[in-house]
């Protein structure tokens, strides 16, 4: 298995366009078909979402941000003293045309010499240069969920409907460009460590109770406004099985969702494509925990984090930083997170 080139770091696996394509369309069976799910299905509204008073939110109707109202010049400082050893990780991984992501996903860089054919060059000092383009989503390998991502029949964070600021052109709030900077504390739970085992198997779900078991045994505090991440291990899976890593993988659901949101987090992420236990539990609740994270809380979601060299070092507690794309009208983007401690 060809592995994507990337710095000092280990290099992260990658995967063939064959491998993609059968990730993707695997994936796309799975969530389609192998779940048994039809479209009235899939638009049902999450337990009590439709009946919950959740809009607007605790920061007024007008509010875009969710829990990034919770990053204060205190909550930066508290950050800054978590660093003690001067060491980064990079928590995203390298992206190229063979990166699975959830179907119809997908992402390449084409590189040209503008007006340069046949080694041509400009000017007597001959001069070249070389310019990119990139084509796809932006929801593909580590990646951000804006506000705008998902919602519960057509109703999004603090009570934005789908017809009053969704636009193929971008979306009218909520946008990427809304985010502010991620400076925070950031916490580790290693549910592999919790399990006894290198990682967890696809579908394998960690209920509520025993994240919060294991953030006990771990000694991991959350305070309002950190970042939790997860550590599975299924990251792992990427340069084993693409079809595997594409169509299933451990992780929370909705309740354990509302346990974490209760914490109070800036974001949940994971080194999972989807945070959440694929295959579903219940065939007939799709994507409980982002509606509970996102639309109901305003919490962000951090997806394909790389967590291999935090785990390795021990580290469950760090300063995190992020300055995402801002890209107007976007609801993802791909971003590559630093931890610092």
């Amino acid at each position: 298995m060809r592995r994507l080139q990337g710095g000092a770091r280990p290099a992260e696996p990658g995967l063939s366009r064959r491998g993609l394509f059968g990730a993707a369309c695997a994936g796309c069976v799975a969530v389609q078909q192998g779940f048994g799910v039809t479209l009235a299905q899939a638009q049902a509204p999450a337990a009590g979402g439709a009946a919950a008073n959740w809009f607007p939110s605790r920061w007024g109707p007008n509010d875009e941000i969710g829990a990034a109202n919770l990053l204060t010049p205190q909550k930066v400082q508290e950050a800054t003293r978590l660093v003690r050893d001067g060491k980064t990780y990079r928590l995203g991984i390298v992206v190229d045309r063979g990166t699975p992501a959830f179907p119809p996903r997908n992402f390449a860089v084409t590189v040209f010499m503008p007006g340069q054919e046949g080694g041509q060059s400009f000017g007597r000092n001959g001069m070249n240069y070389v310019d990119d383009m990139v084509t796809g989503w932006l929801g593909v390998g580590t990646q951000i969920d804006s506000l705008a991502h998902l919602g519960i029949n057509n109703v999004f964070y603090n009570g934005n409907r789908v017809q009053d600021f969704v636009r193929t052109t971008g979306v009218t709030k909520l946008g990427i460009e809304k985010i502010p900077p991620f400076v925070t504390r950031g916490v580790l739970v290693d549910l592999a460590k919790f399990r006894n085992k290198p990682r967890l198997d696809g579908g394998e779900l960690v209920t509520a109770e025993e994240l919060r078991q294991a953030m006990t045994q771990q000694n991991v505090r959350v305070t309002p406004g950190d970042v939790i991440v997860l550590h599975t291990g299924w990251l792992s899976v990427l340069g084993e099985n693409a079809q595997l890593f594409g169509t299933q993988e451990p992780g929370i659901d909705g309740p354990g969702a509302e346990y974490l949101a209760s914490l109070q987090p800036l974001a949940v992420g994971a080194d999972t494509w989807g945070v959440e236990a694929v295959p579903f539990k219940d065939p007939d609740v799709l994507w409980q925990g982002h509606q509970v994270l996102l639309a109901r809380n305003g919490i962000y979601i951090l997806e394909t984090l790389d967590t291999r060299q935090l785990v390795a070092d021990g580290v469950t507690e760090f300063m995190f930083v992020l300055g995402q794309p801002l890209y107007r009208g976007a609801v993802q983007a791909i971003i590559n997170p630093v931890a610092i401690r």
